[in-house]
């Protein structure tokens, strides 16, 4: 549940893309000559994987380029499933939480390969913005929805059945 969580809603198109979204890019670009504030990411699963492992963290036009290059290089040496691995080994929760495993623990008490659909969608929901959607937080509603909303992005991906949807919105996580 965890792995097709994340896909769903952070880079629906994982399987079919080469670690780079031309349209995505593009629109980031645009978005950031626009306002000069190098702002938007429009990053594939791939490139989240070399900007936390290998690049700093400054949003420049340079650092996105090579984080680019070093996607469509990862892409060639690693196949889906490693990427996807490191992928969820490294990610921020918040705090000194980093990936799954680790953020399973800490907020639900179990390891990660056992989580409920409900579970998964709850943590996936979180790393778009770790320190606001805490569940330790002030915006507990807030990351409820966004769980429903991995869950409803599930829905449309066919990943999940309706009564597999239906169930997991109504699970108290």
């Amino acid at each position: 549940y965890a792995k097709n969580a994340t896909i769903a809603i952070e880079d629906k198109d994982f399987y079919s893309h080469h670690g780079f979204q031309f349209t995505s890019f593009l629109r980031a670009v645009v978005v950031n000559l626009t306002t000069l504030s190098f702002s938007q990411g429009g990053s594939t699963i791939t490139q989240q994987v070399v900007k936390n492992s290998i690049l700093t963290k400054d949003k420049t036009p340079t650092r996105k380029l090579k984080e680019l290059i070093l996607a469509l290089k990862l892409e060639k040496i690693l196949n889906k499933q490693e990427i996807l691995s490191l992928y969820l080994n490294e990610i921020p929760y918040g705090g000194t939480i980093y990936g799954i495993e680790e953020a399973a623990e800490s907020f639900l008490g179990k390891s990660a390969n056992t989580l409920t659909l409900a579970e998964a969608a709850y943590l996936a929901a979180i790393p778009k913005a770790p320190t606001y959607y805490s569940p330790y937080g002030q915006h507990v509603k807030e990351l409820e929805t966004r769980k429903n909303v991995v869950l409803r992005e599930m829905l449309n991906q066919k990943l999940i059945t309706q009564e597999e949807f239906d169930a997991a919105v109504n699970e108290k996580v």
